[in-house]
């Protein structure tokens, strides 16, 4: 089957949507199948790579980074120029796009007219967010998407309570490499995590910004640290990521002055660090912390930290709760409630054979429900079923 992907971005740009590709597109290409993707271009990426066997073409007119700066007006005859040449080289028998749902009217538009109108081909959307304006209500609603994958039951609700048929919805959870991402009693304090040495490092591995909660983290620090001086909080992040409407620098600058008002400089650190560094802070880590303060759609980082043995805490926001199992693999917690946040991470520095068994129940939770292999082969189903094979 000849698969083509197009979506915002693609590594070295790094999101929740953009793991999920790195995840996905390699393991449909161990299946057999011909997967091509086009993204954003970006700088220090070729315009056309291949990466692990998927064919990459990269185009200024889906860089949303770009674009936000440019804006939108009079792009129509690139952006059709650009999806036809796609097309035709690719020569797809289904196009599966990722959250173009919102952002653009005429990349949306011009996709419908391209893939279904010209071409009769199967059209599918995996809904990686929702949105609460009349932009996703027209894109969602009015394109004539053949299937709509949903990534979490929080998502899909999200969609049925526009009008979207329920019928028309699969709910297909993320997964991830459970051969990366896994325990280990080797802790790897090498470069720039040397310091972290002898210290009982919480981890908060999402992006940086006021809507994961770094802000909590930040707070229940202030909380932690009073009973565990040698607890330190990492809030990791990286400057490649899709920032529409520019908002993270802000975030970082008011987390940064948090921190200083707050007094925990000496036990709160803010850095970039690669993907092969996330993977050793994962080991290095006693306790991961993802408190949301909005309706998360899913949050990849949870399943990175359960495969890697380690209780995740979260809050009740979105699809969340249909990972985490309060006291089984981890904690919930109410939204912005910092002081349950310390408490919590307090309670499992304090029983260190309670964060081991929860760790541990993490791991196989993430083995059972949450691989990658069992995310390509729903994916595939879906191609299948609409293709009548």
């Amino acid at each position: 089957m000849r698969i083509s992907h197009i979506h915002w971005a693609f590594p070295p740009i790094i999101g929740g949507v953009e793991t999920h590709l790195v995840m996905l597109l390699p393991e449909l290409v161990k299946m057999g199948h011909e997967v091509s993707l086009l993204t954003g271009s970006t700088e220090g990426a070729k315009a056309n790579d291949i990466y692990k066997g998927i064919k990459i073409t990269r185009v200024p007119i889906m860089n949303l980074n770009w674009l936000n700066a440019r804006g939108l007006e009079g792009i129509e005859d690139e952006v059709r120029e650009e999806f036809r040449d796609f097309l035709e080289k690719t020569r797809p028998d289904v196009v599966h796009v990722h959250n173009m749902h919102y952002f653009s009217r005429p990349h949306a538009s011009i996709l419908e007219e391209e893939v279904k109108k010209k071409r009769g081909l199967p059209l599918i959307l995996t809904a990686h967010n929702s949105w609460d304006d009349m932009l996703f209500l027209d894109l969602t609603r009015k394109i004539r998407w053949d299937h709509i994958v949903a990534v979490s039951f929080y998502i899909k609700k999200e969609l049925m309570g526009i009008g979207c048929d329920s019928n028309q919805i699969t709910t297909i959870h993320h997964g991830i490499d459970t051969n990366k991402f896994k325990p280990t009693n080797k802790k790897e304090y090498k470069g720039r995590l040397a310091f972290m040495k002898n210290k009982k490092v919480i981890f908060h591995p999402a992006r940086m910004g006021l809507a994961k909660g770094c802000d909590i983290s930040v707070k229940a620090m202030r909380l932690v640290i009073d009973k565990f001086p040698n607890a330190i909080l990492v809030l990791a992040g990286t400057r490649n990521i899709v920032d529409w409407g520019t908002t993270q620098q802000k975030d970082i600058a008011y987390i940064v002055d948090l921190i200083n008002e707050l007094g925990v400089k000496e036990n709160v650190y803010v850095e970039m660090f690669t993907l092969d560094e996330m993977v050793d802070l994962y080991a290095i880590a006693e306790i991961c912390l993802y408190p949301s303060s909005v309706g998360e759609p899913f949050g990849l980082t949870m399943l990175e930290s359960l495969a890697s043995g380690k209780p995740m805490i979260v809050t009740d926001s979105g699809g969340m709760p249909e990972v985490i199992q309060d006291g089984i693999n981890g904690y919930i917690v109410p939204i912005r409630d910092y002081e349950a946040v310390a408490t919590k991470i307090m309670t499992l520095l304090n029983n260190q054979g309670l964060k081991e068994r929860i760790g541990l129940t993490g791991r196989k939770i993430v083995e059972l429900r949450f691989t990658k292999e069992i995310m390509a082969e729903s994916n595939i189903k879906i191609y299948e079923k609409i293709l009548g094979i």
